[in-house]
């Protein structure tokens, strides 16, 4: 019994800090999210599309004053928006299955919080914050089918949310990045659409990796019977969603394809099986 309970302990990931979990997890995906793109923001330099005046400022400045659209008011949205007010930048948007909450001018802190509050401790509704001075609320739209003046759209909310209409509707309004933070939020045909007319998509396999590494860092916590702090975990997090882009980027470029950090993302995962099998002597080519 000790030792299933033991290995329970140490495999499984997401548990409550009471149960040996790890500080961190519940921001680790929105966060991630977030610091993968300002990695690309830091070091991307393939770009095709946006002027080269406003490229330089982007690397130098990075978030601040960049306009963000969200969908989704889970924790990745919630994270990922207190993420980028934090780095400076303009949350734009939040929604839920019901419609949106949009911001012309930028949620505040404060406002913010209130999401927080009614999300999870009242679980609410996005409507009930309609009210609130500078919010206006769209009922049954989703983020995509709302026209906002953007640089960065983070979509958080669900798969497949993002189909070809919104993706002309993102491009239509200015958006030159889009970095996923649910699972798969865009179709293949909306993905095709974006490669063509934004300069940076991050694929969600890369994108919204930071929940799982963070699972994995509680691993690490249970083996070594330590628990590290929430700047230790964000630390690790940190480097390792840097590391993701980083290696996509690298790879894209060894490929003649650096605009292209999807392709970077698949073909870094599969030459990493392929050297892995070739070294233990399953291939000969």
């Amino acid at each position: 019994k000790q030792w299933y309970q033991r290995r329970v302990a140490i495999t499984a990931g997401g548990k409550s800090i009471d149960f040996g979990g790890s500080l961190l997890r519940p921001e680790a995906t929105g966060y991630g999210l977030v610091y993968i793109t300002l990695q690309a923001l830091k070091n991307f330099s393939s770009y095709r599309y946006l002027p080269k005046d406003k490229a330089e400022k982007v690397s130098k400045k990075l978030f601040k004053g960049l306009r963000v659209v969200i969908s989704g008011s889970g924790n990745v949205a919630q994270f990922a928006a207190e993420k980028v007010l934090e780095l400076g930048g303009i949350v734009c948007s939040l929604s839920d299955s019901a419609g949106s909450l949009v911001s012309e001018a930028g949620f505040t802190r404060a406002q913010i919080d209130k999401v927080f509050e009614l999300k999870n401790v009242k679980r609410g509704r996005l409507s009930e914050l309609s009210n609130e001075s500078g919010l206006a609320y769209h009922a049954g739209k989703a983020v995509w089918d709302i026209k906002i003046k953007c640089d960065v759209a983070l979509p958080c909310a669900t798969q497949n949310e993002i189909k070809i209409d919104g993706a002309q509707n993102l491009a239509g309004n200015g958006c030159w990045c889009v970095s996923e933070g649910a699972n798969m939020p865009t179709t293949n045909e909306a993905v095709d659409f974006l490669k063509t007319k934004v300069d940076i998509y991050i694929p969600a396999k890369a994108a919204n990796a930071g929940g799982v590494a963070t699972s994995a860092l509680e691993m690490a916590q249970n083996s070594a019977r330590l628990f590290w702090t929430s700047e230790e975990v964000d630390e690790k997090l940190k480097g390792i969603m840097n590391n993701i882009f980083d290696t996509a980027y690298s790879v894209a470029k060894q490929f003649n394809r650096p605009w292209d950090l999807q392709f970077g993302a698949n073909a870094a995962g599969f030459l990493k099986v392929y050297k892995a099998y070739k070294q233990m002597g399953y291939l000969k080519f």
